[in-house]
């Protein structure tokens, strides 16, 4: 069984609510300490084979394939989860403004309200991304059409009589 296979096995695993919220907290915490490092170093390129950079960041290689597959998306070119095994050889070139929407989007204000973020995007810049991302959140409703203006469709009908019955 792949490393991501069991990734997606432990990961999905029935539990009850309490060992449920239990897991994910250990997770999270894991995730964001490994971000911290990541940041507070500035790297925005990692080789290395899967378990040794698990090691680096003191994680299991199926915890650390937990943490590929969330920051995959933010690569410059995303890696095959699927085909990845302990000895595997990866890069990892992090694109740190698609990294801080990605955490926007996946609402985790544990992981972009990190202190180290400064040192990596200026505050404008974060401010700019999150604009940006707030813009793909808003509903922005069409021109209501009012039952006497001329139907849309082009019949030549008003509304009400046309496709507003």
């Amino acid at each position: 069984m792949t490393l991501f296979k069991q990734w997606t096995e432990l990961a999905n695993k029935d539990r009850s609510e309490q060992a449920s919220t239990e897991f994910w907290k250990g997770y999270l915490l894991e995730e964001q300490t490994v971000y911290e490092n990541i940041l507070e170093n500035k790297q925005n390129k990692i080789e290395g084979t899967v378990s040794e950079l698990a090691k680096k960041y003191d994680l299991d290689t199926v915890t650390f394939l937990g943490f590929l597959d969330g920051i995959n998306s933010s690569l410059t070119e995303e890696l095959d989860l699927d085909s990845l095994t302990e000895e595997s050889s990866i890069s990892l070139n992090i694109d740190f403004e698609k990294l801080y929407y990605n955490m926007l989007a996946a609402k985790a204000p544990w992981l972009y309200d990190i202190e180290h973020w400064a040192n990596i995007l200026d505050e404008a810049t974060r401010k700019q991304i999150k604009k940006d991302y707030n813009k793909t959140q808003t509903v922005v409703k069409g021109k209501k059409i009012g039952r006497n203006e001329p139907c849309p469709c082009g019949s030549g009908k008003k509304y009400k009589k046309c496709c507003g019955k």
